[in-house]
């Protein structure tokens, strides 16, 4: 007695938008910098979809056009793949038979400059973009290397970059490697 029914209900689905432009607004207003509504709301849009599962992502039209050129197979850069470690670019590995892999880049290797500039604050993607040129134009990145007291320079010639996803090899005969 005296127990009444809940219910959930059917809630209106964009009630959370109120919430979502009360803090977009309160942000804007009161955040220590100036920023950009688009920014936000991409940010916004990250989080939301990261929060789903690991594959699940936001991509920028920017970010898009990346994706394109990665998985066409093939693009003028020096061919290295790279990540963010601990707030760092970082050499994931170089890819075999071109510039960087080449002149001796190791995975591991932490890139410091880009054409003599800090890349410090420089995100993945900025940095990918810098990297990238037309073929035969030359570039120079600076590496930090584990136990090499000073910074290495390495001076590349931009190359056509062909992505092969699959390499194999005849071992012997009857044998196969893929």
């Amino acid at each position: 007695q005296g127990l009444q029914k809940v219910s959930a209900g059917s809630r209106d689905p964009y009630e959370g938008l109120e919430a979502f432009t009360n803090v977009l607004a309160v942000v804007q207003k009161n955040y220590v910098e100036e920023v950009g509504t688009q920014k936000l709301i991409d940010g916004a849009i990250t989080g939301m979809l990261n929060a789903l599962d690991p594959h699940s992502s936001y991509l920028t039209p920017e970010s898009y056009k990346e994706l394109q050129v990665d998985t066409e197979g093939s693009f003028g850069g020096l061919g290295i793949e790279i990540t963010v470690r601990d707030g760092v670019l970082t050499v994931v590995s170089p890819i075999e038979d071109t510039p960087a892999y080449r002149s001796g880049v190791k995975a591991g290797d932490q890139i410091i400059k880009i054409e003599g500039e800090l890349t410090k604050d420089l995100s993945l993607v900025d940095a990918v973009k810098r990297m990238r040129g037309p073929k035969g134009s030359k570039i120079t990145v600076s590496v930090r290397r584990e136990g090499v007291q000073r910074l290495i320079d390495f001076r590349w010639t931009r190359e056509v970059i062909k992505i092969q996803s699959v390499k194999s090899k005849t071992l012997e005969k009857g044998y196969g490697y893929v």
